[in-house]
């Protein structure tokens, strides 16, 4: 434990992570539920506040900084507010957007997760309205993202492919990115909500327990998975199961199961697979093994289940939870 302590010092702050994918405004609208409309037997809920928060691929990037790793963020945004907002929280974090491609054409999308409660009451998700912009990119954004993305390649000490189905991760981008990959012998690191299958022959993947249920079907075996490392061209496979941890897949090694971290009752698991990414490539990017980065990784996702909305994990945090001292992760939730 003692060198993975020491890795997350002193090697996480000297890596860069690049990250291509889908952005995503997470909003959190507030509300206080004040009464019964004479209009519909609906509650009229007044409003408090808005926040927003990266989401996706943005998240992830969120997280490799919060981590102390580079973040190198290549992807699009509507030139809207909510793109603004988006793009102003991510450069005061330390994400380098300099690959991020502003677009009258395109509108940013947007994820509004109605909370609503009375007063001092815990608030409860009630609805959630997504703002989406087509699937289909322009020529010209996509060879401008392909552009970006060779502008930086050099740069990067890993690469995240985070496919959410808006766009952002498209054939061509994704084969450069395994090309460099392959190329500078970095490890590439896959998420994809409904296309893990077309992003084949990376270095390894994280997807949780549904999205592989949507390939191998519901109550897969871990002899399934290992066939599918092995269909997919990959060296490992982490499958992330909620509250019941993690598998982990190694190439010519067994099975290993990770149990979850902290309670089993999460207070938000929005987000936490963006975070599980992060943490799992820059334990790659600093020449962890498979296994040390999937541990590292389940304790990044542990913290942040137990907070409210779109989270990241601290480097002070994650090291707390490596050495045991749980009460920590209680006393920080949001």
């Amino acid at each position: 434990m003692a060198d993975i302590v020491s890795t997350i010092k002193q090697v996480f702050p000297l890596r860069t992570v690049v990250i291509v994918g889908d952005l995503v405004a997470d909003q959190f609208l507030n509300g206080t539920i004040s009464r019964v409309s004479r209009e519909a037997p609906v509650f009229i809920l007044r409003h408090d506040d808005t926040t927003t928060l990266p989401g996706a691929a943005a998240n992830a990037a969120m997280n490799v900084a919060s981590l102390g790793g580079k973040p190198v963020l290549i992807g699009c945004a509507g030139a809207d507010p909510n793109g603004d907002m988006l793009i102003d929280t991510l450069g005061s974090a330390g994400v380098n957007c300099e690959g991020v491609r502003r677009s009258e054409t395109i509108r940013t999308t947007t994820k509004v997760r109605v909370l609503a409660g009375q007063h001092y009451a815990v608030r409860q998700q009630v609805i959630r309205i997504d703002y989406e912009s087509p699937p289909e990119l322009t020529d010209e954004i996509k060879a401008e993202l392909r552009k970006n993305l060779a502008r930086v390649e050099r740069e990067a000490d890993a690469m995240i492919v985070s496919d959410y189905g808006y766009g952002a991760v498209f054939p061509e981008i994704f084969a450069d990115a395994l090309a460099y990959s392959k190329a500078r012998g970095i490890p590439l690191i896959v998420d994809s909500r409904f296309g893990l299958e077309k992003l084949a022959n990376a270095t390894t993947a994280t997807p949780n327990r549904e999205e592989v249920e949507q390939i191998l079907g519901a109550n897969f075996a871990p002899e399934d998975c290992s066939r599918l490392l092995e269909r997919l061209g990959l060296r490992a496979l982490l499958v992330t199961n909620g509250n019941q941890g993690m598998s982990l897949f190694d190439q010519g090694k067994e099975p290993l199961h990770i149990p979850a971290v902290g309670p089993t009752e999460p207070v938000d698991v929005t987000g936490a697979g963006d975070t599980v990414i992060a943490a799992y490539s820059l334990g790659l990017a600093s020449d962890l093994g498979f296994r040390e980065s999937a541990i590292i990784a389940n304790h990044a996702g542990g913290i942040v289940v137990m907070k409210k909305g779109t989270a990241a994990a601290t480097s002070q945090l994650l090291i707390k939870s490596l050495c045991g001292d749980g009460a920590e992760l209680s006393s920080h939730a949001k």
